[in-house]
């Protein structure tokens, strides 16, 4: 037997991991104890999400409604399938800037104490599992709002002959920035995991992801750009837009391009391993972009309403660089764009997301 085991497996990454590796033929092992709905309420809930894998995959899927903060519970998973692991795929995480503001305490306990964990049970049960990490690009704190960026009418942007123009590499430092406590906490768990594979001699990869999107998102205001751009507008909501005048850059890449770029890393892993993974220049856009695409689809114009704050630690401008992990992996290719994500999304959800009375 050989077992994909995957945290958060509710969620848009994790769900959609699930349903990749159990079409690869591994029996898949799901983690996630909706903690989504407890972070954001009702609407952000996956437990839809865990119903219709349960459904679609029957026993090629088992679900454990365990929280990776219980080191209890989660050593008791991995003892059970020990060296039948064949890959931990890790996207369990508190993801929102605002929300950790609020509890501090739990933001970092389940972002860098539930990575943690993972990986220490990885090393005791199933050492020679690569371990797939979803970080963030906001390990890099407020760094990219460094860059020289030049307004244009729709969004901002970096010159041509700039070295980051198509996109900003893993060199970037990740020091002397803002970023957040949910930054921080992140980058904790992305050192760490780099720590396990260089001291251990792990297989681990830290995912730096941009903004990870498709219909799968169970989206809401404080996490899921795309998903609740279009939300929104579908359901007749306003839109709080925080600061940059709108024009803040984004690039998106669709749950089904990460877990492709997962399943290259599954079949030859390395140790220590750090990519930067997002749209790149094949799709980015920005808020306002973003918004004339929705409407474009919909028929129906954005209810917005303007902030002058941006959040604290937000990027104004973020293209990330995949050259690093397309030279270590020539055949991923990507096969989504912005347009596309959105049409998916709206498609996906154009019965359920309807104006409430």
């Amino acid at each position: 037997m050989s077992v994909a085991l995957v945290t958060g497996s509710g969620g848009l990454i994790g769900s959609e991991a699930v349903r990749h590796f159990a079409g690869l033929g591994l029996d898949v092992v799901g983690i996630d104890n909706d903690m989504r709905r407890q972070f954001f309420g009702a609407e952000a809930s996956t437990a839809w999400n865990v119903l219709r894998l349960t459904s679609d995959l029957g026993d090629a899927y088992t679900h454990h409604d365990a929280d990776i903060r219980d080191r209890d519970a989660l050593a008791a998973i991995f003892k059970r399938y020990g060296r039948d692991v064949a890959v931990v795929v890790h996207t369990a995480a508190q993801p929102s800037h605002d929300w950790a503001l609020r509890d501090p305490f739990t933001d970092f306990d389940v972002n860098a104490g539930g990575t943690l964990n993972v990986l220490q049970n990885v090393r005791e049960h199933c050492i020679d599992a690569p371990v797939i990490h979803c970080s963030t690009n906001k390990v890099y704190g407020d760094r990219p709002n460094s860059l020289p960026l030049v307004e244009q009418e729709t969004r901002w942007e970096l010159s041509v002959d700039h070295p980051y123009f198509d996109g900003i590499k893993e060199d970037m430092s990740i020091d002397a920035s803002l970023h957040s406590v949910f930054g921080a906490s992140k980058v904790a768990a992305d050192i760490m995991v780099q720590e396990y594979g260089r001291y251990f001699g792990m297989k681990t990869a830290c995912f730096r992801g941009g903004t990870l999107t498709g219909p799968a998102h169970s989206a809401t205001e404080l996490h899921g750009f795309l998903g609740y751009v279009m939300r929104a507008n579908m359901e007749r909501r306003t839109y709080k837009i925080f600061g940059y005048q709108g024009k803040q850059v984004r690039d998106a890449i669709h749950s089904h391009d990460v877990v492709a770029a997962f399943e290259a890393f599954f079949r030859n892993p390395r140790s220590a391993a750090v990519y930067n993974l997002g749209g790149g220049r094949h799709s980015n856009t920005s808020m306002r972009e973003a918004f004339t695409l929705a409407e474009r689809i919909t028929g129906q114009e954005m209810v917005t309403e303007y902030v002058e704050a941006n959040r604290v630690g937000d990027h104004q401008w973020w293209i990330g660089s995949n050259a690093a992990f397309q030279a270590d992996y020539p055949d991923w290719k990507q096969v989504y764009d912005v347009p596309m994500i959105l049409q998916e999304i709206y498609e996906a959800n154009v019965d359920k997301w309807v104006p409430q009375s």
